[in-house]
């Protein structure tokens, strides 16, 4: 009798935590292999080993970057020649090389519109909480002074400008919660939106976003264009009091330039839940009590979390059984790979 063919593999790399039921479930179409490796060199001894050959796809993990490092040219040439999908379980993917995958011919998806609502949400916390300067009465609160030293007055958010700053998913929720606070919202994008996308917001031009608005929430992805794109330039252009709030990724703001404008005044608040350098944040923000910080958590609900693994296991699942991804990244569009 002839011997059944092998089924092709897909690796997991970093850890499923909500949805190992769904990982298991792919035990029909495919040989699950969990990555070993902690670090980039052992992935690519583990991947020159012999342990990856027929894989197909793979999972990873946002925090599989400390496994591979970049995902680049040289952790795809140590892949099998039939590795050709890469799922990231998150919305944010700029620790892939994308223009190497493409060149490699590997398609690469991210989860959209998944976390959109649980990063507008956090957006939502940051910028009521710089608003109303809050931070400082909670840092006092718990040092035991009730209300502390002549605190200063906040401000409503009804009838300020909001200015975002990449209208993709999540910008556009926050848009339209910003709404229900009663803020005059206006855009920046790489180009203007449909009226029923922008649902009414203004598009502006970039430095007119800058010199207008009482908010500016940054909600773009980071890549070669995008880092830095607010630093000392940008903050000079501002309006003096100015709340900043990042929910997108660390390296899009200048923090030490963030900083200077902080202690100047020139912006008044801001809320972070990204950083340049992660884990690692800038000591002037953290000794700052005007600033909110949270530690990247945008998406951490149980039930975005996971929805997101979820969608992505779906997508290995299309990678071996149709041959496609849904969510292909922007740069990888109209070259019939969806």
């Amino acid at each position: 009798m002839a011997s059944q063919a092998a089924k092709p593999k897909v690796l997991c790399i970093g850890h499923i935590n909500f949805a190992e039921k769904e990982w298991q479930s792919l035990k029909d179409v495919a040989e699950l292999v969990v990555v070993q490796s902690n670090n980039r060199k052992k992935f690519l001894a583990e991947a020159k080993s012999g342990a990856f050959d027929g894989a197909v796809a793979a999972f990873r993990s946002f925090t599989s970057a400390s496994i591979t490092g970049h995902f680049d040219s040289e952790i795809l040439s140590a892949l099998p020649s039939t590795f050709h999908f890469l799922c990231q379980n998150g919305a944010g993917y700029d620790p892939i090389d994308v223009s190497a995958c493409t060149e490699a011919e590997v398609r690469v998806c991210n989860v959209p519109k998944i976390a959109d609502d649980a990063t507008g949400d956090t957006a939502m916390f940051l910028m009521l909480g710089a608003l109303r300067l809050f931070n400082p009465m909670l840092v006092s609160l718990r040092e035991g002074d009730f209300k502390g030293s002549s605190p200063k007055l906040g401000n409503d958010p009804r009838g300020k400008k909001l200015g975002i700053l990449g209208m993709g998913g999540i910008g556009r929720n926050i848009a339209s919660k910003s709404k229900a606070f009663g803020m005059e919202i206006q855009y920046y994008n790489r180009k203007p939106l449909s009226e029923e996308l922008s649902g009414g917001a203004t598009y502006v031009s970039f430095d007119e976003l800058l010199a207008t608005s009482d908010i500016l929430s940054l909600n773009l992805p980071l890549n070669k264009n995008t880092r830095h794109i607010i630093s000392t330039a940008e903050f000079e252009k501002m309006k003096p009091g100015i709340v900043v709030i990042n929910t997108s990724r660390g390296p899009v703001m200048d923090e030490a330039a963030l900083v200077v404008a902080l202690d100047e005044g020139k912006v008044r608040s801001a809320g972070m839940d990204v950083f340049e350098e992660e884990p690692k944040i800038h000591p002037g923000l953290v000794s700052n009590r005007v600033v909110i910080l949270l530690p990247h958590v945008g998406t951490q609900t149980l039930e975005t979390q996971k929805a997101m693994e979820v969608f992505t296991i779906e997508n290995v699942r299309r990678a071996v059984v149709e041959g496609r991804l849904e969510g292909l990244v922007p740069e990888q569009a109209g070259k019939g790979w969806d």
